[in-house]
């Protein structure tokens, strides 16, 4: 069975070859490991360059959206972390901040906004009421947290959380797009 391959490796070579010498082209090792290492290393920029530029999407929907709003105070500093510059439309955005509850008849616009998110996209579910849907998850148009409709990335608790919450939750999906998943 090895003289088989053998004589296939040995015949793709002199094919390999015949069709070099055809165009006049001499082969280059070094171009193809050359492609290959230059993969790698923008690969590696494009995760560095995701992880450190989150643009989240300001997306308020009740009483969570004022902590959302101090997040950007000075108290916080978030610019620090380069977390300030929010965008106001989704498709300048990839990291959509779900905060507060979510009614069943905005379901349709919140996947429409994420629909029109840049790929890759992340959601944030901030507060209580858009983790499991607060002190109303038995009301008839709150729906029992944002997981149930989109693929919620990170969970920040409390009612109302703190901003800080918020940058420590920031600093986790950091980490997950650069590949270092907590256990």
């Amino acid at each position: 069975m090895t003289t088989e391959f053998e004589n296939a490796e040995k015949e793709m070579s002199r094919l390999v070859e015949a069709s070099l010498k055809k165009y006049g082209l001499k082969p280059n090792v070094l171009f193809a490991r050359l492609s290959d290492i230059t993969k790698a290393a923008s690969s590696g920029l494009i995760t560095w360059s995701r992880k450190n530029s989150v643009w989240p999407s300001l997306f308020g929907l009740a009483c969570c959206a004022m902590e959302l709003m101090d997040f950007g105070s000075a108290r916080i500093d978030a610019e620090r972390g380069s977390y300030l510059l929010f965008r106001a439309t989704p498709r300048q955005s990839d990291v959509m901040i779900v905060a507060g509850w979510v009614t069943k008849s905005i379901i349709p616009e919140i996947k429409r906004m994420y629909e029109q998110m840049m790929k890759p996209r992340y959601v944030v579910a901030y507060g209580e009421c858009a983790t499991s849907g607060g002190p109303w998850f038995e009301s008839y148009n709150i729906i029992r947290g944002i997981d149930q409709v989109l693929p919620v990335d990170v969970y920040v608790a409390g009612c109302p959380p703190k901003p800080e919450n918020l940058f420590a939750a920031l600093l986790k999906l950091q980490k997950k797009i650069g590949g270092n998943i907590e256990g």
